[in-house]
């Protein structure tokens, strides 16, 4: 264990959405407010995956990800069982429901200098009900990706110049490891 473990955590901004903190010579960011993040697994009963890409203001570009969304990022959320959350922002976003919601577990995406985490749900008996595109002005626009056809579909989007979820190496994952 690193002396800056047991140092104390300083917040050096707080904004609605993210906290920047500080411990020891650390600096990372947090979800404030104790917001944390639901990512969805689906795919279809003909071996599509779902994906939706949407404007990430951070990267500059449209980005090819699976769906998301925040847990408790509103008034009327708060408290929101993570599965609830999922299921909710999987209809949201790509028009689909989900009958049965499976919990894979907690990750963490960039432990080096960001701590959120998020929990990975698996959608299973997928039902079409509308056409997604998100709340608001989200923008998103639906993908389904056969399967055996995923590293050919995430080349063609990145020579499209669309950003690549690390998310997405959950696709690959039998591939790279041979």
């Amino acid at each position: 264990m690193t002396a800056d473990a047991d140092a104390p955590e300083e917040i050096m901004w707080e904004g609605r959405f993210i906290t920047t903190k500080r411990r020891g010579r650390w600096e990372y960011v947090g979800r404030a407010r104790g917001i944390h993040a639901a990512v969805i697994l689906a795919v279809d009963e003909d071996d599509h995956v779902i994906l939706v890409d949407q404007y990430r203001v951070p990267l500059g570009r449209r980005c090819i990800e699976l769906p998301a969304g925040l847990v408790g990022d509103h008034d009327e959320h708060e408290g929101e069982d993570p599965s609830v959350a999922a299921a909710r922002e999987l209809e949201e976003e790509t028009g689909y429901r989900a009958g049965r919601m499976e919990k894979i577990g907690e990750f963490f995406s960039s432990p080096g200098m960001v701590s959120e985490s998020f929990t990975l749900f698996r959608a299973h008996d997928l039902v079409k009900i509308g056409e997604g595109g998100g709340v608001d002005s989200e923008d998103i626009v639906v993908h389904r990706v056969p399967l055996p056809g995923i590293e050919q579909a995430i080349a063609a989007y990145r020579e499209d110049g669309y950003a690549i979820d690390v998310k997405i190496l959950s696709l690959l994952g039998p591939k790279l490891l041979g």
